[in-house]
């Protein structure tokens, strides 16, 4: 037992808290900062907060973990472990170096297998289950993006029930966020970092717990729908494109795609026919 919770010791570190507040501070907040016009709203729904929580938010971009960190209030930020797939990030020495370094970062296994959603869920909850749920015990905030993966179209994924279930199991709080113009800033499909400082919003809702006999999926889609709420509210208040909109338009060049595939079976057996 000693070995495991030594293994968990630089998440709590002092020292390593330190350093990291001080390269989010000197580097990556005035980096991200001057890339983006960021504008943070709702830091009063924290003022009752207490360690440990869990962060949840909509992931949209590689910008949304930075954005997250450089807008909480130090004393949130200083000790938050985020999650982070351990497929991308810590496949590479200079991957999860920086995640380390800047975020306290653990890896999430989202499983090799993405075709098979069973498989992927089970490998996941198990880390879940295990890492997050050891970190909370001790004390450690954590940033995880129940979406398990950047949306590729804007919209916001179904919610995996993994940050329901630590926040009934540990009986901590979540603190749901959106991310508004995030996508839009650096969508997946865009190599470049973001141009002509796009405005980006960071919206931190009051913190939520579960139900008296509230179920992880329930505790899940109610947060869904909170972060789906202050994310479309604020966007139309900014002129911002809303959740809503994204998954229509997500909605419509499917269903385009279905008739298309359609005509062209239709033309490839009226051919067959034919001849």
């Amino acid at each position: 037992m000693a070995r495991k919770d030594d293994s968990r010791g630089r998440y709590k570190s002092r020292l390593n808290a330190t350093t990291r507040q001080a390269a989010q501070i000197l580097l990556l907040r005035p980096y991200v900062w001057r890339l983006l016009r960021v504008h943070v709203h709702g830091l009063s729904n924290l003022d009752a907060l207490e360690a440990p929580f869990v962060v949840a938010a909509n992931h949209s971009s590689h910008l949304d973990t930075p954005l997250i960190y450089g807008a909480l209030p130090n004393k949130f930020s200083k000790y938050l472990a985020a999650g982070a797939a351990a497929d991308f990030f810590y496949d590479k020495w200079w991957k999860s170096g920086p995640m380390s370094l800047f975020f306290n970062g653990f890896p999430i296994d989202r499983g090799r297998d993405r075709d098979d959603d069973d498989r992927k869920g089970r490998s996941k909850d198990k880390n879940v289950r295990g890492m997050s749920s050891a970190l909370l015990s001790d004390g450690i905030p954590l940033l995880i993006f129940p979406e398990g993966t950047r949306s590729r179209t804007g919209a916001m994924a179904p919610f995996k029930p993994g940050v329901a279930a630590l926040c009934i199991s540990r009986g901590v709080p979540a603190v749901p966020i959106a991310l508004v113009g995030a996508y839009a800033a650096w969508p997946s499909q865009q190599k470049h970092l973001p141009r002509g400082r796009p405005a980006v919003h960071v919206v931190i809702g009051r913190p939520m717990r579960p139900l008296p006999g509230e179920i992880a999926h329930e505790f899940s889609e109610r947060m869904r729908r909170r972060i789906l709420e202050l994310h479309d509210t604020t966007a139309r208040a900014y002129g911002a494109k809303t959740l809503v909109e994204y998954a229509h338009t997500v909605a419509l060049e499917k269903a385009a795609k279905t008739e298309i595939s359609a005509l062209a079976e239709d033309a490839s057996t009226r051919t067959d026919e034919e001849d």
